[in-house]
């Protein structure tokens, strides 16, 4: 039915989502990108980065 609705799949409607809330995170705080991370469910802050990078085109931190 998501796919029906939206055109993604779950994994990628939900990895939308995470990368949302990182944008806002990362422009409207100071926090490391670790905690960023690490508060957004990830186990291993290079797995964020990778997913960030493979969604924006750059990374976290240049954002």
């Amino acid at each position: 039915m998501l796919r029906t609705l939206t055109g993604q799949t779950t994994q990628q409607h939900l990895q939308n989502k995470i990368i949302e809330k990182a944008k806002i995170l990362l422009s409207t705080t100071n926090l490391p990108i670790s905690e960023i991370a690490y508060s957004l469910g990830f186990e291993y802050p290079q797995s964020f980065q990778r997913l960030f990078k493979d969604l924006i085109d750059i990374s976290p931190l240049k954002f």
